[in-house]
């Protein structure tokens, strides 16, 4: 095989692996033009995990966490010993409204819960101590 054939039937394999690519991006969910709502993930049975979680009182405005979130007054997030960094989750709490939050650290939480939450977010669930909430990850 010359060499001239074989530098076009390389090109010919790159430009057919751009198409391939191409394609799978415009085939995939996050780009079929919906706006990209985020929706729950239900668990098995058609339900949501429960956890208990209450409002973080070691809150040092001004820091950054160790998943590179700085706290302020308004941050909204939840911090989790297994979680990775940065993972979307909706959290619910009775009958109020889900709110889409992600984790903003990773370290031990008090024991027998299992989030803490920030001061805005727990404000926004309306809870006050330790409660038990609802939470799903996104799809």
């Amino acid at each position: 095989m010359s060499p001239a054939l074989a530098q076009r039937e390389v090109a010919l394999a790159g430009v057919a692996l751009l198409a391939a690519v191409i394609a799978v991006a415009i085939a995939s969910p996050r780009s079929s033009g919906s706006g990209g709502e985020l929706k729950p993930v239900t668990v098995p049975g058609g339900g949501w995990y429960t956890a208990l979680a209450g409002a973080s009182r070691d809150v040092h405005y001004g820091t950054q966490t160790n998943c590179g979130v700085e706290l302020k007054p308004n941050t909204r997030g939840v911090v989790d010993s297994v979680l990775p960094c940065n993972i979307r989750l909706f959290v619910s709490y009775g009958d109020g409204d889900r709110v889409l939050t992600q984790v903003i650290a990773r370290r031990p939480v008090v024991p027998g819960r299992r989030f803490d939450l920030t001061p805005a977010l727990a404000e926004d669930l309306g809870i006050h101590g330790i409660q038990r909430i609802k939470w799903v990850f996104p799809r």
